[in-house]
């Protein structure tokens, strides 16, 4: 088993019981392959640490934003605590040395499966925390590692979604408002995977795929903001 005592100094944080910790970074996919294992996956404890996480959030731009409307507030949220935004902060934590997972979930680096799997083990570290020790040592650590990004998201329009914000830009900069169509769908209906072009008028400007049309699209909007430099 790892030595953990590094990535508690990390977390700023010396648990009092190890096997939650341990437990946090343990995917499903490797209680499949060990089944003797004594612990068991982390996602009870991500479900936990996923509401310790949006409190925190929550409570930090309620206090700190007093004249700022609930929506916007909604919006700055969702971009501190989805997905890809947690993602980077296992990686500035080195969360994936530390995971339990299956040989093949092991070997599927840089996909957005593993983004996922990240995420979600920072919310069951979080998770972790919380049990062990309270609020306040997570609350630390989601000041530290997560809340310090808001500046730049808001900055950078981040808070947008990528089509909410490719259609700011192209209505901004051309008055025209860019449409989607599917170019491809394949796949039997349970497991579909979609091709989608993304169009300032004729003009193709990126494609993006996903296992339902909107992913497709947010993937699309993503690409064609990179190729634009928006």
């Amino acid at each position: 088993m790892a030595d953990f005592a590094k990535l508690q100094k990390r977390l700023d944080c010396e648990f009092k019981n190890l096997s939650l910790l341990q437990q946090a970074l343990v995917h499903r996919s490797y209680i499949n392959e060990h089944p003797e294992f004594p612990l068991g996956h982390n996602e009870r404890l991500e479900f936990l640490g996923d509401a310790v996480l949006e409190i925190v959030v929550t409570e930090h731009l309620y206090h700190k934003f007093p004249n700022t409307p609930e929506g916007e507030l909604t919006d700055w949220r969702a971009s501190l605590v989805n997905a890809k935004m947690l993602a980077q902060v296992a990686d500035s934590l080195g969360l994936e040395e530390y995971l339990f997972l299956s040989k093949g979930e092991a070997k599927d680096k840089n996909t957005k499966a593993r983004q996922y799997i990240l995420a979600n083990a920072v919310e069951a570290v979080i998770g972790a925390m919380y049990l062990d020790q309270g609020i306040e040592p997570p609350k630390k650590l989601i000041i530290a590692e997560i809340i310090k990004h808001l500046e730049y998201i808001v900055k950078n329009q981040l808070h947008l979604d990528p089509k909410s914000l490719f259609q700011e830009k192209s209505q901004e900069i051309f008055n025209i408002t860019p449409h989607y169509e599917i170019l491809e769908q394949t796949g039997p209906d349970h497991d579909k995977k979609f091709r989608v072009g993304l169009y300032i008028k004729n003009e193709l400007i990126a494609t993006g795929f996903g296992t339902s049309k909107h992913e497709a699209q947010v993937d699309a909007a993503t690409i064609g903001l990179e190729k634009k430099g928006w």
